[in-house]
């Protein structure tokens, strides 16, 4: 059983790959920007690591968005509704959580198939 790490630093990978399961880290967006800019840049970075490893959105399995502010939710899901495969959603939890930093107002989990 092969575990590749993608972008390993000393506290975290941003993803890691077991048999043809990938796991990402956290994703976030630029603080500066508004929930559903963060969520669009979230999501952005989630395309990009999926397809480095060998994937795409069509074959994610579960997702989970922590939202600073349950307040937020109709603006994520904005972002969200627009991106998301249609025909092949994922499982979704979205919960409340105080995040790295005041500003960050997204973070997007998701683990997926490999292709």
């Amino acid at each position: 059983m092969t575990i590749t790490r993608i972008d390993p630093g000393p506290r975290m990978s941003e993803a890691v790959i077991h048999n043809d399961t990938i796991y990402l880290a956290g994703q976030i967006g630029d603080p500066a920007s508004d929930a559903a800019g963060q969520t669009r840049e979230a999501l952005a970075e989630i395309d990009a690591l999926l397809a480095r490893c060998g994937s795409d959105k069509s074959r994610i399995l579960s997702a989970t968005v922590w939202l600073a502010d349950m307040g937020d939710f109709a603006a994520m899901n904005t972002a969200w509704d627009a991106w998301v495969d249609q025909a092949n959603p994922p499982a979704r939890a979205t919960g409340e959580a105080r995040l790295f930093e005041p500003g960050y107002k997204v973070e997007i989990i998701v683990v997926a198939a490999r292709s």
